[in-house]
């Protein structure tokens, strides 16, 4: 099942046929598309009736700038003005939105919150829909720490 889960994470069906998976637990998984490669996790609790599924992860890729950025796709999109917060554990870190999704802001930022996922146990993202409702989308951490290590080091050339 949770191999099903890591190839439906795929933002296409044509990258989703490429897929590879290299490794899975709990909620979370590594997986390469071609050069990219992503850990990348599916929420606590499974989207509601018409709204997108939401995911998260970090994006590895051996030509980008940036290296493990953080990625989010909303399972609702924030009213126009809000900030989406990520939260692990304790800590905040405020995202970039743009439509139902989300980034990290650069790679201080990026290399900080890999270091808050390999010490807390969950995480949430929160804003506010275009209604003004509060809404999070909650992940479990186990098996990211590993799932963000093989997929650095598969778009490291390492394996």
């Amino acid at each position: 099942m949770l191999i099903a889960a890591a190839t439906g994470v795929a933002s296409s069906p044509a990258l989703a046929a490429r897929a590879q998976i290299l490794f899975a637990q709990g909620q979370w998984a590594a997986v390469r598309y071609g050069t990219q490669c992503e850990a990348v996790a599916r929420p606590l609790l499974p989207a509601a009736r018409r709204q997108p599924e939401s995911r998260a992860g970090f994006s590895f890729s051996p030509a980008a700038s940036r290296v493990g950025e953080f990625h989010a796709r909303l399972s609702r999109v924030p009213r126009r003005g809000s900030s989406v917060m990520l939260i692990i554990g304790q800590r905040p870190f405020l995202l970039v939105a743009r439509g139902d999704w989300a980034w990290s802001r650069g790679p201080a930022q990026d290399f900080a919150i890999i270091a808050a996922a390999r010490a807390a146990t969950s995480m949430r993202i929160e804003s506010r829909d275009g209604s003004g409702r509060r809404f999070a989308d909650r992940y479990l951490l186990a098996g990211a720490p590993t799932a963000i290590d093989a997929a650095a080091v598969a778009c490291a050339g390492k394996i």
